[in-house]
């Protein structure tokens, strides 16, 4: 059997996964992008859910990636 359970000195990662969704939340809403499906896949190792999205969010989220990374 093998134990899931992190190490005393490791970030929980259903913690961590948390944390991460709340931020990619925050910084989408920034943009003004709102993705309704976003959240936390129960699994393990932790997935965050993207999930569908229209068109019009997709679009926003490549203009605000590229303005990102300047290409």
């Amino acid at each position: 059997m093998t134990d899931h359970h992190p190490h005393p000195h490791t970030p929980d990662p259903d913690l961590v996964a948390r944390e991460t969704v709340d931020d990619l939340r925050a910084v989408l809403a920034e943009h003004g992008i709102k993705l309704p499906s976003l959240g936390r896949d129960f699994g393990y190792p932790p997935l965050v859910i993207l999930g569908n999205c229209n068109l019009a969010t997709a679009r926003a989220l490549v203009d605000v990636l590229r303005a990102k990374g300047g290409r």
